[in-house]
């Protein structure tokens, strides 16, 4: 019985770390037959697709497409709605080395048979000896915690990056106005930031140039670009851009109205988190910091009060 168990234990790690490697995987990157494709087409060798699909790594043979097909078997059983939603999510997050919600959910169900398997074989092999309701308790509770726990990393990746485009969006808009005073479109002026800065921002404009090229209109790829991001300064942001394309405004002056206004928002936000900055330093001064203080001070004290002749008044 002990034998299957840790035969369980490792079958699941082993899962779990395929899963993270292939959830991980750069969509970017070219697909590994095409590269062997193209290395065997530049050798110039007489092959079959069967030689060259066989010369692929066993990951990318068997590991992947197994995983794959455990999160379409998971996808099975996860609401539409959740999934929409994961999917809305992942896209805020900027899709996160091409991880795609199938993927997600499959790590959560994972991370919650890891976690049980683990204090499974804790219970199993350990000097533990609680009841079994206590033990079910434990288990219950801490594979809760392994399923949500890809989910607050998840937000977290999305508070950071809005709060990095929040910090850039000044700056690029700064360039953006003088670009187009110096006589350059608006597209030209959005190439011009996606070329000298590489961060979440550039990147965005980036993708609104490419959606462009690929024949959609402006004001439609530059509201694709505010639903990826989602915050509102972007939204106020693009609906002036529009708004001054349908009116005929002078586009350089809604950029330094919309570049200072920014500017004006991000000072705002930097006080307002140095005004929470004490509240948030209370809990750890007074929980960690304070003790370890009286600790170090009176602690001598404390030893010679002890070995003194007053050390009888406190029972000593």
């Amino acid at each position: 019985m002990s034998v299957l168990i840790w035969v369980g234990v490792l079958v699941v790690l082993i899962v779990s770390i395929a899963l993270v490697v292939v959830g991980f995987r750069d969509r970017a990157e070219e697909s590994p037959l095409e590269d062997r494709l193209a290395e065997y087409a530049a050798r110039g060798e007489d092959v079959t697709l069967e030689e060259i699909e066989l010369s692929q790594p066993i990951t990318e043979r068997v590991v992947i497409p197994l995983v794959r097909a455990i999160g379409e078997f998971t996808e099975r059983f996860t609401p539409q709605k959740a999934y929409e939603q994961t999917k809305r999510k992942l896209e805020l997050a900027g899709n996160p080395k091409g991880l795609d919600p199938t993927i997600f959910w499959a790590s959560r169900f994972i991370a919650v048979v890891v976690v049980a398997g683990l204090l499974i074989m804790v219970f199993t092999f350990g000097t533990v000896e609680w009841t079994w309701g206590r033990k079910i308790l434990l288990m219950a509770v801490f594979s809760a915690i392994g399923f949500f726990v890809p989910q607050l990393l998840l937000q977290s990746r999305i508070n950071s990056r809005q709060d990095e485009i929040r910090k850039a969006m000044p700056d690029a808009l700064d360039l953006l106005t003088i670009c187009v005073q110096a006589g350059l479109g608006f597209d030209a002026a959005m190439q011009k930031v996606a070329e000298k800065w590489d961060d979440e921002l550039a990147d965005e404009f980036d993708q609104v140039l490419r959606e462009i090229r690929l024949g959609k209109v402006r004001r439609e790829a530059l509201r694709n670009m505010d639903d990826r991001i989602g915050i509102s300064e972007m939204t106020s942001f693009i609906a002036a851009i529009i708004q001054s394309e349908q009116l005929g405004v002078s586009m350089a002056k809604v950029l330094r109205i919309q570049s200072d206004q920014m500017r004006t928002k991000r000072r705002q936000t930097a006080e307002e988190k140095a005004q929470q900055a004490p509240v948030k330093m209370l809990f750890p001064m007074a929980l960690l910091i304070f003790p370890s203080l009286l600790i170090i001070l009176l602690g001598p004290a404390g030893l010679q009060l002890k070995n003194s002749a007053l050390s009888g008044m406190f029972g000593g």
